[in-house]
């Protein structure tokens, strides 16, 4: 048996995360001396202690890790699911990692240059084009920024089911329309949009007319940098808005293994100002 300051040694946990561990039923003392209250570990459950610190080493919650160690019999596959999950969530955070040193990078090189680590918006390019009118399929409703995926995916998959059932023609890709003028608690005035051949009960008149156009090629994140540089490029030639701006999903990003590959148009509805 071992007490737990030498559990604590070997282990290379502190004795006051020991004692989180057993008030929370992660890991209990083999057995505690009645009138003393000393704590001691049997040599078996180094090993534990080390899985236990394998596992939060990934990142695993310590409840998953609880869960795990209670599942005799299904240990394997939960481990296995916890594991293959915080890989892909380690993957991306990788992929993140290698976009913000290419950026870094090239803000290094801007730097040596004289030029300004915002002079990427240069190469944004805005067109202004005129957009017919459509009939859109749609779904509206108040979407918070952290749900947005998975009421993308809801939402249309809820629209392209419609689409089959009423045999409707589909003439573009996704999109989506964002109504809110501005950042509300309750979310933002969403709607999940497919244009359709057909005028049927649930469809509805989008007439954008004449609209700022930029394509982006490559993450989501980059958006708000086009948003920034159409608002620029209106306020400079004197245009307004004049509907909600909305996006078009070229691609589907559930079909696509890198950000790089995703295509998006962004159009800004626009008039004169008065």
């Amino acid at each position: 048996m071992l007490s737990i300051g030498e559990f604590s040694r070997i282990s290379k946990v502190s004795t006051k995360t020991l004692r989180y561990y057993a008030e929370i039923g992660l890991l209990l003392p083999d057995e505690i001396n009645p009138k003393s209250g000393y704590r001691y570990y049997s040599i078996d459950q180094l090993e534990t202690m080390l899985f236990i610190n394998r596992l939060k080493s990934y990142r695993v919650s310590l409840e998953e890790i609880k869960k795990i160690l209670e599942s005799e019999e299904s240990q394997d596959e939960l481990l296995y699911l916890a594991l293959t999950r915080k890989k892909k969530e380690i993957e991306k955070q990788m992929q993140e990692f290698q976009k913000n040193l290419g950026q870094l990078n090239e803000d290094l090189s801007n730097l040596k240059q004289g030029k300004s680590i915002m002079s990427y918006l240069e190469n944004i390019d805005i067109q202004l084009v005129e957009i017919p009118m459509m009939y859109l399929l749609s779904i509206r409703k108040l979407v918070h920024e952290c749900d947005f995926a998975e009421e993308y995916g809801n939402c249309f998959g809820q629209l392209f089911r419609e689409i089959a059932d009423e045999r409707l023609t589909m003439l573009a890709p996704p999109m989506v329309l964002f109504h809110s003028a501005e950042f509300s608690p309750y979310g933002l005035d969403t709607e999940f949009a497919i244009p359709v051949k057909e005028y049927v009960t649930g469809t509805r008149d989008f007439y954008p007319g004449l609209c700022l156009k930029t394509v982006l090629y490559g993450s989501y994140s980059d958006l708000s940098s086009v948003y920034t540089k159409q608002r620029e490029w209106a306020e400079k030639e004197d245009y307004e808005s004049s509907d909600a701006l909305y996006e078009v999903y070229v691609t589907d990003p559930s079909q696509i293994s890198e950000e790089s590959e995703l295509i998006t148009e962004i159009y800004y509805p626009v008039r004169k100002k008065v």
